[in-house]
């Protein structure tokens, strides 16, 4: 890889193509690939069903998967020269922000911060920004039965908040990545722009991209 870019997060919607791009990008360097455990979490199906009720279960249980496999990945193969994760620590931020009420909000946020604050940050985010329509289609495409379920204003507070936290992002650099009609998996003229942005060597701290 050629940058300065060590540990690189690949953000974005649900069904925006962060995993797909991660192990694209992954396999490219010879990059130690981080992936979100999420079918792990027993909330997640109930919250979906009833928000209110399981909000606190569902992010606590993920504030506590991403930490153990962040510090795990903190602690082990420590000569792989670089990573590619397709979460950053901020996403918990995000949706609890989305998903919680203000005291349960602000409780979540104090664990945040000790539970993550030595925690390394990546050095790069990139975020795979769609249309509400091609999220809805990736959504449908997934086969997940309680996606189906979520709901199209959820998803735009989700992005809202997504964009506003990574305009505030100080500890990473920012690419947000706006795919338009692009697409990562079979178009590889944009594939090829999108790498050559994450390799520039003097990126601004918050750059945007439009591939399509």
């Amino acid at each position: 890889m050629k940058g300065q870019h060590d540990h690189i997060a690949v953000e974005g919607l649900i069904g925006a193509g962060k995993t797909t791009l991660a192990k694209r990008l992954a396999a490219e360097w010879g990059a130690r690939l981080v992936l979100e455990e999420f079918d792990d979490n027993p909330f997640l199906p109930r919250f979906y069903e009833a928000p209110e009720r399981y909000a606190f279960s569902v992010e606590l249980s993920f504030l506590a998967q991403r930490y153990h496999q962040l510090k795990r990945v903190t602690e082990q193969d420590l000569f792989s020269p670089r990573t590619v994760s397709d979460y950053s620590l901020g996403k918990s931020l995000v949706f609890a922000s989305v998903t919680l009420p203000p005291d349960e909000h602000a409780l979540f946020r104090d664990l945040y911060g000790i539970m993550y604050g030595d925690l390394p940050k990546p050095d790069l985010i990139v975020y795979l920004h769609l249309t509400m329509d091609r999220v809805r289609a990736r959504i449908g495409s997934r086969g997940r039965s309680y996606e189906q379920q979520i709901g199209v204003e959820y998803l735009m507070r989700l992005q809202e908040h997504y964009l506003d936290h990574l305009k505030k992002t100080t500890a990473s650099k920012v690419l947000v990545v706006d795919l338009g009609s692009a697409d990562l998996l079979h178009d590889d003229g944009a594939y090829q722009r999108l790498l050559a942005a994450i390799t520039e060597p003097q990126m601004e701290p918050y750059k945007v991209l439009q591939l399509g």
